[in-house]
């Protein structure tokens, strides 16, 4: 299969109208502002609706509508503009509205800057929005899988009726790479026959709603949606594991710091040190389990966390799943710059000897 060469963005918004997306919801931010262009030029071609919006949150309210109506909606924006996002993403956790959120996420907090960076991790796994929801999180470390991950979205949200976001940093929605436009395995999916889309061959309307007045009702609904998320737990936790079998100092990271962690672990292990990488792909579900049974190895000494954060997110995450069987470290920078394979080289190498 020929390889063609696409800039993240752009590759993103192919992904998604070969993924069979009808409606585009979205407004200009850097760096991610080449997904709307891109869809405002060849989504109608392929018979969809491209709408800039006035607003983010006419954007993602836009999404509602058309998921509530059955069509494959996507957004999407750069970490202010998912910020502003959020309540329409709790909204459609709610109705129970499948739908794709792209977030190529800059540096912050407020306007911060245009150069990528990883701080929304909190808002991507814990939620901005009001009440007790979750997202599927999906965290690519090149384009290839940007542009895998993009079309799977739509099944795994279309499956569960909920929100899926996939997170990328700046630098992989801004990069060029080669790329192979493979099929997507596709999923046996559910009719959407709970889509307010008219009265046709039924005696009823169907309503979505998020709204639920009786308390005991409201209860109800929550169940339910746990039950979801336990499902999808179940069913769709990723991650990738390299080097771990016989690892002493293992780094967790990922997107971009994951793939510069690889070269990390070759400088290393050309030294003799034994490390290996950890990488969740789902940050929610995020790998638990899997990294508390790598803790537990008796050869795996400490972790290294490693970030496009300040004083790190994921890192939560990791010491809650090692729960302290074995230290955990962090490296990290905010703002746009980017953890080098040097730091990566020298903090493994001063681990190595704390932990001796």
């Amino acid at each position: 299969m020929e390889k063609e060469l696409w800039k993240g963005n752009e590759a993103i918004a192919e992904a998604a109208i070969r993924a069979g997306c009808n409606c585009f919801f979205g407004y200009p931010i850097t760096p991610q502002s080449e997904v709307p262009e891109y869809m405002s030029v060849h989504l109608p071609e392929a018979g969809g609706v491209f709408v800039q919006s006035e607003s983010e949150v006419a954007a993602i309210n836009m999404v509602y509508g058309a998921a509530g109506a059955g069509m494959r909606a996507m957004t999407s924006s750069s970490s202010p503009g998912i910020s502003l996002k959020q309540e329409g993403i709790s909204y459609l956790a709610g109705a129970e509205l499948p739908c794709v959120i792209v977030n190529c996420m800059r540096g912050g907090p407020g306007l911060g800057t245009i150069q990528p960076s990883q701080g929304d991790y909190f808002q991507a796994t814990r939620g901005g929005g009001n009440g007790d929801y979750r997202t599927v999180v999906l965290a690519p470390s090149n384009v290839q899988e940007t542009v895998d991950f993009v079309q799977q979205a739509f099944d795994i949200a279309d499956q569960y009726r909920n929100p899926v976001i996939v997170v990328c940093d700046g630098l992989i929605g801004q990069m060029m790479e080669p790329i192979e436009w493979h099929p997507v395995p596709k999923r046996n999916l559910p009719p959407k026959d709970w889509a307010a889309c008219g009265r046709r061959d039924r005696d009823h309307h169907n309503v979505i709603n998020s709204l639920y007045m009786d308390p005991e009702e409201c209860d109800r609904h929550n169940l339910h949606l746990e039950e979801k998320y336990a499902q999808i737990q179940a069913n769709e936790t990723r991650w990738e594991a390299v080097h771990c079998d016989d690892a002493e100092i293992v780094i967790t990271a990922y997107g971009t710091p994951a793939r510069i962690a690889l070269t990390a672990l070759e400088t290393l292990r050309a030294e003799g040190i034994k490390v290996g990488l950890f990488r969740p792909i789902t940050l929610w579900p995020f790998p638990e389990k899997a990294l508390h049974e790598l803790a537990g190895a008796a050869h795996v000494r400490a972790f290294l966390d490693v970030e496009m954060s300040s004083s790190g997110q994921m890192l939560d995450d990791v010491r809650l799943a090692v729960e302290g069987q074995k230290p955990v470290h962090y490296l990290g920078h905010a703002g746009g710059v980017m953890p080098t394979v040097e730091e990566m080289v020298e903090s493994v190498k001063r681990l190595e000897k704390e932990v001796k």
